[in-house]
């Protein structure tokens, strides 16, 4: 069992395939779907959509850690090549900026919940907006390092071991 643990497969990884991409697709659904609903309820009134968004903004917050331990322990394992690793780089950093950047977003929602659940602030949806922007940066960043670059595909993987990729 050890074994099987400790060897890596034809990805570079010690487990079938990335879990990364599975954990922060919750984080981007979440994010996405948190400001959707609090522009929704916004312009409608609807203030049961502003619980959703609560929610939804509190498991993201949770699920963007669990997505930065594997995209972390992913990253170390993928062996970039000279090519990719600038954009791994911007991608490792918003990511863990991002980190922050829910945090604080869902304890301003937080503060804004507490203090009257049946409205939200047009500063808070500024941010909120701002927030999508830098998600959807991320996400085309992420985008670019496995279809572009094929961290974690097996012909790349096949390179870097065989020294065609540097």
């Amino acid at each position: 069992m050890i074994e099987y643990l400790t060897s890596l497969n034809d990805h570079n990884l010690p487990y079938p395939d990335t879990i990364h991409p599975i954990v922060v697709h919750f984080v981007i659904a979440m994010v996405l779907f948190s400001f959707f609903c609090d522009v929704i309820g916004y312009f409608t009134g609807k203030s049961g959509l502003f619980e959703v968004s609560w929610w939804n903004m509190l498991v993201a917050t949770i699920a963007i850690f669990v997505a930065i331990i594997f995209g972390q322990f992913e990253a170390g394992l993928a062996q970039p090549y000279s090519l990719a690793k600038s954009v791994l780089n911007l991608h490792t950093l918003i990511g863990w900026s991002l980190s922050g950047i829910i945090t604080a977003i869902t304890a301003w929602r937080y503060v804004i919940r507490a203090r009257n659940p049946q409205k939200v602030s047009i500063y808070y949806l500024g941010a909120g907006l701002v927030l999508t922007l830098i998600v959807g940066l991320q996400v085309y960043l992420g985008d670019e390092l496995v279809w572009v670059y094929g961290l974690h595909t097996v012909p790349v993987v096949e390179a870097v071991k065989d020294g065609v990729l540097r």
